[in-house]
């Protein structure tokens, strides 16, 4: 249990201190630094999530209401008693006859109904290309936080959605998906072998058709937010430039110019939205489709914590001072754990995830879809078998699109 535990929020990495003006930008207000992005005009929709109580109290501070909490102690056993009902594989093609085929990924189910494709959101755990656990309540708190950003990122870029049956389900228009990730980065970060760290770690000052400059550290504000794209190789994700992606004839010059800009405009409306809620939306991935009509749509995941990383606001600058990792809201204590006991992107057996990490991480993002909604996550009963009420759901929401 200790030596779980204390991989949740890893300690020195950096071993030089700099000047916080070299981190990221700020204001003082009398002793306290103020983390600021880039202003952007976007106005934020109303939030129509029910809100929950504000307390007239003085609140205790984030990492407290992160790490020890009454929510979190309340969900944490229904977590428990969940850990051995996961959704980690589903079968809808066997029990819902409008749909024809299926597609696994990573984490999604994919199914063709015909007009549209119905996504499933499962609990599956995925990193370094495999997946490594399943996650309780994982795929709802996928689904449910993409639908929020969705609804609210309507004024950048049109999306794919068409209604949610489920709470672990999403159905959405066909489009020719674009077969390249947007990775949007505003940190120098990360532990994969495609992160900005690792490859700038090794010398790399032009990665992606990016130019980066010397000097930086670990953790460190870059100068402007970037992009930095993926395609698919067989089995795992291989980074590109924009002249590679026109050249090998993956998207036209004009639907990747396009793309990338709805992209950085997405991730700094989300870089602002996360920072009025105490938290640094330090980089994501965005899947792109392109309509009948020609429209460039939004699909797959937005600002989830399998597809973002997020950082605690208030601990950030304190934490780099002193040679430490930011406190994180996101997977990043498990990726790290399975890089000290395996090999992970290597071998062909992996250890177990302990329970008590995967319970972390389960809470971590209900708390996460909390923070940012600012509504209560609601824990589906178990009376009715996972499966049977998706089948059931999603057989009703396609009977009435017909």
């Amino acid at each position: 249990m200790v030596d779980s535990i204390l991989s949740l929020n890893p300690s020195n990495t950096l071993h030089t201190k700099i000047p916080l003006n070299n981190l990221i930008s700020q204001s003082v207000s009398s002793s306290n630094y103020r983390i600021t992005f880039k202003p952007i005009k976007f106005r934020i929709p109303a939030i129509r999530a029910s809100s929950m109580p504000k307390d007239s109290v003085q609140q205790p501070s984030f990492p407290d209401t992160l790490l020890n909490n009454t929510r979190k102690h309340q969900v944490l056993e229904s977590i428990t008693t969940s850990l051995s009902n996961c959704l980690s594989e589903t079968n809808l093609h066997l029990t819902v006859p409008a749909l024809k085929s299926k597609t696994r990924g990573k984490v999604r189910d994919i199914y063709d109904s015909g007009d549209y494709l119905v996504l499933v959101t499962t609990d599956r755990q995925s990193a370094f290309d495999r997946v490594l656990a399943s996650i309780p309540f994982k795929g709802q708190v996928l689904n449910e936080t993409s639908l929020w950003w969705f609804e609210r990122t309507r004024h950048i870029v049109s999306n794919a959605v068409v209604s949610a049956p489920d709470k672990n389900v999403t159905i959405a228009k066909k489009c020719s998906v674009f077969p390249v990730e947007f990775v949007a980065r505003g940190f120098v970060t990360g532990s994969t072998d495609t992160s900005l760290w690792t490859v700038y770690d090794k010398g790399i000052r032009n990665y992606c058709g990016n130019v980066l400059p010397d000097g930086m550290v670990k953790n460190q504000k870059l100068p402007k937010n970037i992009l930095t794209p993926t395609t698919k190789a067989a089995d795992h994700d291989v980074p590109v430039t924009p002249d590679e992606i026109i050249e090998k004839g993956l998207m036209t010059r004009a639907d990747y110019e396009e793309a990338s800009e709805k992209a950085l405009s997405l991730f700094e409306y989300g870089q602002q939205v996360a920072l009025e809620h105490g938290l640094i939306l330090v980089d994501t991935k965005y899947e792109f489709g392109k309509a009948n009509d020609g429209s460039i749509l939004l699909i797959d995941e937005v600002h989830t914590p399998d597809s973002s990383r997020y950082w605690i606001a208030n601990s950030y600058l304190e934490r780099i001072q002193n040679g430490l990792e930011p406190e994180n809201v996101d997977k990043e204590f498990l990726r790290l754990w399975f890089k000290s006991h395996c090999n992970p992107y290597e071998d062909e057996v992996l250890p177990d995830a302990p329970k008590d990490l995967v319970s972390e991480l389960a809470w971590r993002y209900i708390f996460l879809y909390e923070t940012i909604t600012k509504s209560k996550f609601e824990v589906q009963s178990t009376k009715e078998p996972i499966h049977d009420r998706i089948s059931r759901n999603v057989a009703s929401a396609l009977s009435s699109l017909k």
